[in-house]
């Protein structure tokens, strides 16, 4: 909160800066003097919108970082590519905020693509603003992988958990866990696939079961599929809360086939759009280099998260 006081009044002050600005323009009539008034009350307006959105990041976990999920849907080597992409569009938006991925576990499909990935955003507000994008999304495009040339559809889900910090009570009783070690799958270092380093745990009161094989060492895998398991078990248990008090919020929709949250059409034409707030593009490669700023904006705007 108080870095939200402190950028108003910053803006506060600039704004009296540019009130000044306008005054001299008008009296002076500077042609250069008016170009960085001009300059100075777009970055004005670029910040007030950035402020506001942050006003709206006031969620319980919104300042968290994230741990997201995304799973391939039916349709085998169409779908692990679809996965892939919306993969390489987080890596990109994480990338330009200054954000820092990192992938905890990694199913590579059996052609190419993703079967799953499961990877951590570290970073002012992550959840808070990935939290908008979980849900089904679904592509339409002309498949490189058909030799007809077809136009094909492909599903993949996005589930986005807060990463849970060690304040935040999870009971997890070493009883309930089965842990199994596995050697490692997929591309990756010599030790990594050359060893017994992967591990998988199995809560077995909720069959909830989490796994991670990015690291060489069994230890390290152990405690970020910890990590992965107590982020999900605290937003089950959040979200048992939720649906006993509220019942249904129909805001949320269920994450299930048919439920898309947003369509990605990249044949016959190219538009992507988001069917909770209807916003939408035509610059459908913009969006799959990272640029998702103005959906998430307009998801948090319309309260559909």
């Amino acid at each position: 909160m108080s870095n939200l006081v402190e950028e108003w009044q910053r803006i506060g002050s600039d704004l009296e800066e540019l009130e000044t600005g306008i005054a001299l323009c008008e009296e002076e009539h500077d042609a250069e003097l008016a170009g960085e008034v001009e300059a100075l009350s777009a970055k004005l307006e670029q910040r007030l919108g950035a402020l506001e959105l942050r006003n709206m990041l006031g969620g319980e976990h919104d300042a968290r970082d994230a741990i997201a999920m995304i799973h391939s849907g039916a349709g085998g080597t169409e779908s692990a590519d679809w996965a892939g992409m919306l993969f390489r569009m987080y890596q990109r938006w994480a990338e330009s905020r200054g954000h820092r991925l990192t992938v905890l576990d990694l199913q590579p499909g059996d052609e190419g693509g993703l079967k799953s990935v499961t990877f951590s955003v570290v970073g002012d507000y992550a959840y808070g603003h990935l939290k908008a994008e979980m849900g089904v999304h679904r592509l339409v495009r002309i498949s490189p992988y058909d030799a007809n040339k077809r136009r094909h559809t492909s599903f993949a889900s996005v589930f986005v958990y807060p990463d849970v910090e060690d304040e935040i009570e999870v009971q997890i009783n070493d009883a309930d866990l089965r842990i199994d070690i596995f050697r490692s799958s997929g591309p990756g270092g010599q030790s990594v696939n050359t060893t017994d380093s992967a591990v998988r745990i199995t809560h077995l009161p909720t069959g909830i079961v989490v796994q991670c094989q990015n690291e060489r060492s069994q230890f390290k895998n152990k405690h970020a599929a910890m990590k992965v398991l107590k982020a999900r078990l605290y937003e089950r248990e959040r979200q048992e809360r939720e649906a006993e008090r509220d019942k249904l919020n129909e805001n949320k929709r269920e994450i299930a086939w048919g439920s898309q949250i947003r369509s990605y059409v990249l044949h016959p034409y190219q538009l992507v759009k988001d069917h909770r707030t209807d916003y939408e593009t035509g610059n459908a490669q913009r969006v799959l280099d990272g640029d998702i700023e103005d959906f998430i904006e307009q998801a948090l705007i319309k309260k559909v998260v």
